[in-house]
């Protein structure tokens, strides 16, 4: 293998890696909506998911730039289907009878009060299950419609304006997500009313889109590091691949 096929494995790799870890820890902490209010100041409600959000649709941009289309639909259904893995998993853990020494040692919490933990377990873990199926069939929509919308205007701009497509994907697509996750999630599963729904999509996605505006520095550091490490000239002939949408 060539040191420029090696680089290239290489890079995928790690970006792949920063993208799945980062997309099942939004789908495991999101069962949380937490008060912005009472938690920085600021008026509104979120999911504890989409704290970690940004970083995935920044590695998103970055995998389309150097990789197409074809890259960031192959890591994205890689991860969905770890994802349902991951569940099933915490599922199966669900349906295991708990020790009593485990309930006992357990059964008050830090002020003495009286405290369930196998409830509290199955609680949060039970709501994930509701919650996976909307944010699975919202993570599928919104990174096709990214990677479509990216490589869009990339044949509008070419290479100039790396702000301007991943920005611009971002907010397309995570326009959809923020509102379809909330509405299968907790509307069709679970018991939120619609005005909920659309409070909480709103303000998630309103995050979203100042997200993508701050961390676009963090997006020109990317390609700088990449760039320095593949080399000019390969790193040329890779965004030349993913713009034909060859992938790797």
């Amino acid at each position: 293998m060539s040191s420029y096929a090696h680089k290239k494995q290489q890079l995928y790799l790690v970006l792949s890696g920063i993208f799945l870890v980062n997309a099942l820890l939004a789908e495991i902490i999101g069962v949380k909506i937490f008060s912005v209010e009472k938690t920085f100041g600021l008026s509104g409600n979120l999911t504890a998911g989409v704290l970690v959000w940004p970083v995935v649709f920044i590695t998103t941009d970055v995998i389309n730039e150097y990789f197409g289309r074809k890259g960031v639909l192959r890591i994205t259904f890689l991860t969905v289907g770890l994802i349902l893995y991951a569940f099933l998993v915490i599922l199966g853990t669900t349906k295991l009878i708990p020790a009593d020494f485990w309930l006992d040692l357990n059964k008050t919490d830090a002020q003495g009060r009286p405290f369930n933990i196998e409830f509290a377990y199955q609680s949060i873990f039970r709501q994930g299950l509701g919650i996976i199926i909307g944010s699975l069939v919202a993570f599928v929509i919104g990174q096709v419609l990214d990677a479509s919308v990216f490589q869009l205007f990339r044949r509008v701009t070419g290479s100039r304006f790396i702000w301007l497509r991943a920005t611009g994907s971002t907010l397309v697509s995570q326009l959809v997500d923020s509102f379809v996750v909330l509405y299968v999630a907790f509307y069709l599963f679970g018991n939120w009313s619609m005005t909920q729904v659309l409070d909480v999509a709103r303000f998630n996605y309103w995050y979203k889109f100042a997200a993508a505006i701050l961390l676009t520095p963090l997006l020109y550091l990317a390609h700088y590091a990449i760039d320095r490490y593949l080399g000019p000239e390969e790193t040329a002939e890779l965004q030349e691949e993913a713009f034909m949408d060859e992938g790797v």
